[in-house]
């Protein structure tokens, strides 16, 4: 039996397999957990660094595993001769097309596709981490994991202790909450609409005031450990006291369910209004989700992940049926947040709240994850009405108001643009020119490089056709090579023309002649680009005559509206002279863009040459300003230096865009 393929769980991807010699000098291939850090998609406890599983473990492993008693507790099993079928976990249906064979060790949907083991259903369908789906499953399989390194099962049997300080904690806290000194605490409960199922549900309880009054009930487990675990604080003078009083108490659980931290939300007036445990050896607030356990099974079956700010958010959505949610830990959300929502779903739903603090949250967000955006990752946003967050729209206007907001949630590369577009009045080339660095830096911040194109590409489009010079063509209508452009007479209806001096100080200096070839070619070779960048073309300086002269004819002919296709456009620039001007562009050599080749995908050609000609026209646009910044700098305002290299970083981003055009080639 293959310990790597039969299942369909790709150990590979996860584990180093190496030779560990024996005692007879002999080697078997054993598997090493890398580094935490370098393990994007799954999750281990910080401590550990290396684990020694080998193929035979596992295969012992698997054989005292039965997988239907490890499934069953998930789904209703149905025998089926020598199989089991269900509903499957991983999506819905009415009609059981899960499949679970005890003897060869493996389930498989024939729905969904949903392969795998016994560790392969712990950790997709319950969210386990890797290592701790082996743990569960040896632990009722009466098998001893082997130690990762010396010292590795004392600080298990620490890490198991403290758990069961926390789980104490926690049933204390309870307890307060449903005695006497409760009744405070009930009552904004009750007005908040949290009912006591849902108390139960999410193990809610009291810290009531004072000082020492969990010090003093949980005397048995000793100062040290409490102290440990966050739950007291421990002052220079060696004096101890509780950390939480006077506070709602909210467990924060790890993937196994466990209690690892605490969220206090004060009951009355006073700062700060949420109180977190401190890190420690269970809780790491920069890599916890805040109800992980439950919305990890919960998020396959809804095939969606919910990211909102706060506790109470993930609860008001629980009441009102949608329990795929989770929340960061009172901090902005980190890489390692980000690494574990994408493990439950690719595309989770940020949905924070309408205020300022909520919108500037998930930008900050939408910034941190665009280095590990990928093809198959990205978040999408949900703007909630302003002032309003979660809890206030569930109880407002109940879950249906939720869901229509959640079923149009905006892409990324839509929020972003968004915001920068808004974050200023882009009345001055300057602004203008600083929203389209913004957009490039951010750009060039994705890792894979082709999506970080793809995104330029797209910001640069929407900068342009909102931003330069308004076109008076639609650019829907198709060209129609010997036809014209699609006018009721199917002659081409000719763009107004250009503003003369003015426009053509738009592009101030001379064009590099290399460059001005390639664009001459390029709207020779593909004439139907003529469309929409007649009035660019007009403007751009260039200062060969002869590429001049069949510039300019090109640009009569689509002002007077001639057919636009390359055979009519060869036959009109001989009859007026330019063709020889053109032949010797053609022999003097120029850049290898995709639209200087004539047998080039006329799609990508155009594209191409409309991409180089506004990167062309927005360095001109930046020339403007900067010059505006230069002589600021003259007259001594301090602000014009940081504009002015900022503007050149600018120019540098356009030449560069450029190289890149010419280079995919």
């Amino acid at each position: 039996m293959n310990p790597f393929d039969s299942t369909g769980c790709n150990y590979r991807q996860i584990f180093t397999v190496v030779p560990t010699p024996t005692r007879q000098g002999h080697g078997h291939p054993s598997l090493w957990i890398k580094s935490p850090v370098a393990l994007a998609g799954w999750q281990f406890p910080h401590s550990v660094d290396f684990v020694t599983l080998s193929p035979q473990w596992l295969d012992e492993l698997r054989a005292r595993t039965l997988l239907s008693a490890v499934i069953s507790p998930s789904v209703k099993l149905i025998r089926a001769g020598r199989e089991w079928k269900a509903c499957c976990p991983f999506h819905n249906e009415k009609t059981p097309s899960f499949t679970i064979n005890d003897e060869k060790g493996f389930y498989h949907c024939f729905g969904c596709g949903a392969h795998g083991d016994a560790i392969r259903f712990l950790t997709d369908a319950r969210g386990l981490p890797f290592m701790d789906a082996v743990k569960e499953l040896a632990g009722k399989a009466g098998l001893d994991v082997p130690d990762p390194e010396p010292g590795a099962r004392e600080r298990a049997e620490r890490t198991a202790s403290l758990t069961d300080v926390m789980a104490s904690c926690q049933k204390w806290f309870a307890e307060q909450l449903a005695g006497i000194e409760g009744a405070e605490a009930r009552e904004y409960l009750k007005r908040r609409g949290i009912d006591p199922k849902t108390v139960d549900r999410f193990g809610i309880g009291l810290a009531p005031e004072g000082r020492a009054k969990l010090k003093s009930a949980l005397t048995s487990i000793g100062e040290d450990k409490l102290v440990e675990t966050g739950m007291l604080i421990r002052t220079d003078e060696g004096e101890t006291y509780d950390r939480f009083r006077g506070r709602l108490m909210i467990p924060i659980r790890d993937a196994r369910g466990r209690v690892i931290a605490f969220g206090g939300r004060i009951l009355g007036s006073g700062e700060p209004k949420y109180l977190n445990s401190p890190d420690t050896p269970l809780f790491d607030k920069g890599r916890t989700l805040y109800n992980i356990d439950r919305a990890s099974p919960a998020s396959r079956q809804a095939k969606r992940l919910l990211v909102v700010e706060g506790y109470m958010d993930v609860i008001a959505l629980d009441r009102a049926g949608i329990a795929e949610a989770v929340a960061p830990n009172g901090t902005a959300v980190t890489e390692a947040q980000l690494e574990r929502m994408w493990r439950l779903d690719p595309n989770p739903i940020l949905c924070f709240d309408g205020d300022r603090a909520g919108q500037t949250a998930a930008i900050r967000a939408a910034s941190r994850a665009l280095p590990f955006l990928a093809p198959e990752r990205t978040l999408r946003f949900v703007e909630l009405p302003a002032g309003q967050d979660p809890d206030d729209l569930v109880r407002s206007g109940g879950p249906e108001a939720m869901e229509a907001l959640l079923s149009q949630p905006e892409p990324l590369v839509d929020r972003l643009w968004r915001h920068e577009r808004d974050a200023q009045p882009l009345t001055t080339p300057e602004a203008r020119a600083g929203l389209r660095q913004r957009l490039i830096e951010h750009s060039n911040a994705i890792r894979d490089q082709a999506l970080g194109r793809l995104y330029r590409d797209d910001w640069l489009r929407r900068f342009h056709d909102e931003m330069g010079p308004p076109r008076q063509q639609s650019p829907q209508r198709p060209f129609a090579p010997r036809g014209g452009f699609g006018n009721q007479r199917g002659r081409f209806q000719p763009p107004k023309p250009p503003a003369g001096a003015a426009a053509r100080a738009i592009a101030s200096g001379s064009l590099d002649a290399t460059l001005a070839r390639a664009l001459i070619l390029g709207f020779v070779n593909f004439p139907q680009a003529l469309e929409h960048h007649t009035e660019q073309l007009a403007a751009l300086p260039i200062a060969d005559q002869g590429l001049a002269r069949v510039r300019e004819r090109l640009v009569d002919t689509a002002y007077t509206g001639e057919m636009l296709d390359r055979e009519a456009l060869a036959t009109i620039l001989a009859a007026s002279g330019a063709a020889a001007d053109l032949e010797r562009a053609r022999r003097t050599g120029t850049m290898a863009f995709s639209f200087t080749r004539s047998d080039a995908a006329p799609d990508r050609a155009v594209r191409d040459l409309g991409t180089a000609i506004d990167a062309l026209m927005a360095d001109g646009e930046i020339g403007a300003a900067l010059q505006a910044a230069t002589e600021r700098l003259k007259e001594g305002q301090e602000d014009a230096f940081e504009e002015q290299r900022r503007l050149l970083f600018a120019r540098e981003e356009i030449k560069e865009r450029l190289a890149s055009l010419a280079g995919s080639e």
